[in-house]
């Protein structure tokens, strides 16, 4: 399980440390793609592999036939290199806006890599007790 939020920088090759804490969970090699949101999903191979079952099993619709090509046409395999870094594709830094400073974030089974302007906008926390009350609908309780 992922879980923390750590700020990092990119350089101008398009290369990131993966911070330490989660470098022994993701492995050598994991799955980066497009999130949602406006950030990247990095999962670990055998996430990756539950997460594509996942859209391999969905139905036929139109709907679902964009989904399966949004991951996966954006899917990259990064491997982590002697320096604990990663390099990330320029398409996915490109539709992710990362530029210099970044954000990891731990969501549970992956982490998500935003652009620091981008999560402080998106993420500022100020409705959650709005957003709380309506998840006991899926049986959540605190």
């Amino acid at each position: 399980m992922f879980m923390g939020e750590y700020n990092h920088t990119i350089d101008t090759k398009g290369r990131i440390i993966i911070p330490s804490k989660f470098r022994e969970a993701l492995g050598d090699e994991f799955v980066v793609t497009q999130g949602l949101d406006g950030c990247l999903f990095v999962y670990p191979n055998e996430e990756w592999m539950n997460f594509v079952t996942q859209l391999k099993n969905l139905p036929g619709s139109k709907e679902a036939r964009q989904l399966q090509r949004y991951f996966m046409a954006g899917a990259a395999t990064c491997e982590v290199d002697k320096q604990g870094r990663i390099l990330i594709p320029n398409k996915l830094r490109e539709q992710a806006g990362l530029e210099k400073d970044i954000v990891f974030v731990g969501v549970l089974s992956k982490i998500e890599i935003w652009s620091k302007d981008k999560w402080e906008s998106n993420n500022d926390y100020d409705d959650m007790d709005q957003i709380a009350e309506h998840m006991s609908e899926f049986g959540l309780s605190f």
